[in-house]
């Protein structure tokens, strides 16, 4: 598994003042968590945890902090925060994973091809932009992929049709529907009536 790395020193003190120090110097403040350990409070570069949050995985990259020169923990990105305005990283929380424990977390659901249903009048309704999963840290997929070509009006995707990575679990129920084609009952009504119309008109002229 390739690890984005980044580069960290202990620091002892906190507060606002010393985050705007920090962040004068091209830096920023985070912090590390660890199962059952205390937190560790350093110092980082912005630009390396951008790096992780811009990769393939974003938020689920697994990345590697070397602390002090010496210590090496693996961590994903719990929390981060932008200046609303300037859009530069002011902060980042990092959580320590182990390769051995299965993580949590969200990973995105994309819908390729066109769906019969749709082509038919349908509308296409995703339950779910994003799927939880549970897997272990190296075997986070950056997306589950699938194929909506062959679903029909009315017709349904549930959590148990989804095609999943080996060792990758999705923590929904099996029958949970992830997406639909609903029929627009609206344009359905307005074909009937238009349909009734026009054998009305022929009943007519067939009697005369």
């Amino acid at each position: 598994m390739q690890l984005n790395k980044v580069s960290a020193t202990t620091r002892t003190t906190s507060g606002k003042g010393v985050a705007r120090r920090l962040r004068a110097s091209g830096k920023i403040p985070a912090v590390a968590y660890s199962k059952g350990g205390a937190a560790q409070h350093l110092t980082v570069s912005p630009e390396e945890v951008s790096a992780a949050l811009h990769s393939d995985k974003g938020k689920n990259a697994v990345v590697e902090i070397e602390v002090d020169g010496k210590n090496t923990l693996h961590a994903m990105i719990q929390e981060y925060q932008y200046h609303p305005v300037s859009r530069e990283l002011l902060h980042a929380d990092f959580i320590e994973v182990s390769e051995s424990a299965p993580v949590e977390v969200l990973v995105p659901l994309r819908l390729t091809g066109k769906a019969k249903g749709v082509v038919l009048g349908g509308k296409l309704r995703q339950v779910f932009r994003d799927l939880p999963i549970r897997c272990l840290p190296s075997a986070i997929p950056v997306e589950i992929v699938y194929d909506i070509t062959e679903v029909d009006l009315d017709g349904h995707v549930a959590a148990s049709d989804l095609a999943l990575p080996d060792g990758v679990a999705v923590l929904l129920p099996p029958k949970r529907t992830v997406l639909s084609i609903a029929v627009d009952r609206k344009a359905k009504a307005e074909d009937d009536a238009e349909k009734e119309k026009e054998d009305a008109k022929e009943a007519a002229k067939a009697k005369k």
